[in-house]
């Protein structure tokens, strides 16, 4: 981890072989998103908010999985991300019976395990997204799957695929393992959502990781299995703030975000992931075009 984080800091400050950043401006607030595409949405949404009420914005997209981001966010490299709560609280070290409180419980629990941080966490957005775990509608079909319990017969002759760290998580392959007693026979890691949904698609894989808002879900092709037995936490989109962007800015800043949340829906999500799938356009664009009709 420490030398993730050096690596971190040297294409922070411009000093790595990758892409060089500029020295960091204090009057710019740093927007950093996850490594898929729903975050880097999100990101552009909530960067181009901020933009219309006055601030100046740099929007840091894809810059890593949570192991990466995170600690970005406490060390003061980064000074806003859009986080799910559920996920988020196992990270920051809470139980599972906190995440899968209400979502204004879960909130509260993780507001005060990452108090000691120094990390405010804002207004929670109504739009929630979780693992949703797909396989291809036929064989779907085939064999009658509409849960995760009806493949306690088939995983140990079945391929799952998702992300690297799914193996580790606790609502990934972890997860299935103690809450649903599945037992794949090999786990193939892809290396994005969509090469997760092609890997289903072409039978790569037979089951795989994609969030219950992914775009390409609405096709056809693949089909999620429901969580019958609530493995998945609470994941509302929240805004993660350093306290000290907090204090400096004070209600102009958080205004200006608990706007968005309010108004962005589960709905909302889906739509701008269809757009984002079939759309050429970037996801600025698209969260320029969502932010117009609010």
């Amino acid at each position: 981890m420490r030398a993730v984080l050096v690596v971190l800091v040297l294409l922070l400050t411009g000093c790595g072989s990758g892409p060089a950043v500029e020295a960091r401006d204090p009057a710019v607030l740093r927007l950093a998103s996850f490594d898929f595409p729903e975050s880097r949405m999100l990101a552009e949404l909530y960067g181009q908010q901020l933009r219309r009420a006055g601030f100046r914005v740099e929007v840091l997209s894809g810059l890593g999985t949570r192991e990466v981001v995170a600690p970005a966010l406490e060390q003061g490299l980064v000074d806003l991300v859009l986080d799910y709560t559920g996920t988020l609280l196992d990270y920051a070290g809470g139980s599972p019976a906190d995440a899968h409180g209400t979502p204004a419980a879960v909130r509260a629990t993780l507001a005060g395990r990452l108090s000691a941080r120094g990390l405010s966490v804002l207004a929670y957005a109504p739009a929630e997204d979780a693992n949703g775990f797909a396989v291809r509608t036929a064989f779907a079909r085939e064999h009658g799957l509409r849960r995760l319990s009806d493949l306690r017969g088939l995983a140990g002759g079945l391929t799952f695929g998702g992300p690297p760290e799914c193996p580790q998580r606790r609502y990934c392959l972890s997860g299935l393992r103690e809450t649903y007693g599945l037992g794949f026979a090999a786990f193939e890691p892809q290396p994005s959502r969509p090469a997760t949904a092609t890997a289903l698609e072409t039978g790569e894989i037979d089951v795989g990781l994609l969030e219950t808002t992914y775009g390409r879900l609405v096709d056809g092709r693949v089909t999620l299995l429901a969580d019958d037995l609530g493995l998945q936490p609470r994941e509302n989109v929240v805004p993660v703030v350093r306290t000290e962007v907090v204090r400096r800015y004070g209600a102009r800043l958080t205004d200006a975000l608990d706007r968005l949340s309010a108004r962005l829906e589960t709905a909302d999500l889906v739509a701008l992931n269809r757009l984002a799938a079939v759309d050429p356009r970037s996801p600025a664009d698209l969260a320029a075009g969502y932010l117009a009709g609010l």
